[in-house]
């Protein structure tokens, strides 16, 4: 069974960092994207940073100069460092990744900006 498992959620208050990692296991021969989306209560999921493992990667208007997300494919892992975190991107954070030609996600983890 696939499985993405998030860590490094938490609580910072604003100007603060943090880092999240997420960890692709499981009976796995491809991975293409691997990124992050988030949702805030009430509000669509959005794009946070997605990265293709080729060099390619987009991120959300609203982070971008701020989060910086990279990939290590041996470890088949992906991460977000998120600095100068701002109230606003107080959301659920979810891995989202396309294994083996199918798009999954993560459970999600928290992250609260707050002073």
């Amino acid at each position: 069974q696939v499985q993405l498992v998030e860590s490094g959620g938490g609580s910072v208050q604003p100007g603060g960092s943090l880092r999240l990692s997420c960890v692709a296991s499981g009976n796995i021969f491809r991975i293409g994207n691997m990124g992050w989306y988030r949702q805030a209560p009430g509000n669509q999921r959005e794009l946070v940073a997605t990265h293709t493992g080729e060099g390619s990667i987009e991120y959300g208007d609203s982070v971008m100069g701020r989060f910086t997300v990279s990939r290590d494919n041996a470890k088949r892992t992906v991460y977000l460092q998120m600095n100068d975190l701002k109230p606003e991107d107080t959301a659920v954070y979810f891995c989202n990744a396309v294994i083996n030609f199918v798009n999954r996600w993560g459970q999600g983890t928290q992250v609260t900006v707050s002073s």
